[in-house]
């Protein structure tokens, strides 16, 4: 048993590696060859020549491209991503991980708040499966899934910040409390944009779990647990939902990723201090070390939870790690 496992991991381990190196070179090229001057941009149309020959020195932008691929490279694997011109020389990895602060709270509860109404309501749909609330949870799953988020978030400000003035409109107050945050102002601040973006992907899981529900409620095992006095309902929460795991985990990683994306975008409807925000300043600025360095960490955390979905799959179906392996 320990040596499919390891094999399965160490395979899984060798293709992120792979893929981040082609990421990194993709973003490296893509951003190298926008058109262009950093240095100029950055000092204004008016600046001297000799201060944007300078500036493009001290930014590395006079080197051969290879050159600072592996400069950038070299210093992903020191943990040095260089300083941001944008801000004053201030350095990028202190920079995205106070943004990160915002963003991965963010997602981790649109996901959570995904996964409870997903599965709820796909509950729900298969035990009433073809009477009125089947119908009811399908039909409002298809209007979620036209309805695009960043309209659902100003639908929801204004409901509950400016008819109901439960949830304020926008901006984070910080996780310390010493400067007026706090965990349960930051959760609140957070509930709003959260919630948009979960409503929409939970259209989606909740399909997927009602069909996945229904193709289990067909196995002999439930039939037994039927038999046993159990209703359809009791049966799907008990022994169908555990079953039905595996598409839920596939699409619940890939979910994830969605919410990541979707949250750069809540972020500025919302006016919170998260990674999105950053990175649309940098662009903005043309501050592309930040863009850089800041495209290259939200890549490596969709593949390293593709990785955690795929090892959980291996966990949960031990038959995956053995045709690895084999």
């Amino acid at each position: 048993m320990i040596r499919p496992a390891m094999v399965y991991l160490s395979k899984r381990l060798a293709l992120l590696l792979t893929t981040l190196l082609a990421a990194s070179a993709l973003i490296f090229v893509a951003l190298d060859w926008l058109p262009g001057n950093a240095a100029q941009l950055a000092l204004g149309p008016d600046a001297a020549p000799e201060a944007v020959a300078e500036l493009e020195r001290q930014l590395g932008l006079d080197q051969p491209a290879w050159v600072r691929y592996g400069h950038w490279l070299s210093g992903l694997a020191r943990g040095d991503m260089g300083v941001s011109s944008a801000y004053d020389g201030t350095p990028v990895a202190s920079l995205l991980f106070e943004r990160l602060a915002v963003t991965l709270p963010l997602s981790a509860l649109a996901m959570a708040l995904t996964v409870v109404l997903a599965l709820v309501a796909g509950w729900w749909a298969a035990s009433q499966h073809g009477r009125w609330g089947d119908q009811l949870v399908m039909a409002v799953t298809q209007l979620g899934l036209a309805v695009p988020s960043f309209w659902l978030g100003m639908l929801l400000v204004l409901l509950f910040a400016v008819k109901w003035q439960l949830l304020a409109a926008g901006g984070f107050p910080g996780w310390s409390a010493e400067l007026g945050g706090g965990l349960w102002p930051g959760l609140q601040a957070l509930l709003l944009p959260a919630l948009s973006l979960a409503l929409v992907q939970a259209a989606i899981l909740a399909r997927i779990a009602r069909s996945a529900l229904l193709e289990v409620a067909q196995e002999d095992f439930m039939r037994s647990a039927r038999a046993k006095g159990l209703s359809r309902r009791a049966a799907l929460w008990r022994h169908g939902l555990r079953h039905a795991a595996i598409p839920l985990v596939t699409l619940g990683g890939l979910q994830f990723t969605n919410l990541l994306a979707g949250a750069i975008v809540i972020e500025n409807v919302f006016t919170l201090p998260g990674l999105g925000q950053l990175l649309a300043k940098a662009i903005a600025n043309r501050d592309l070390v930040v863009v850089r360095n800041g495209v290259m960490l939200l890549t490596t955390l969709v593949l390293v939870l593709n990785l955690a979905v795929d090892l959980l799959h291996g966990w949960i179906d031990p038959r995956l790690r053995t045709r690895t392996a084999a």
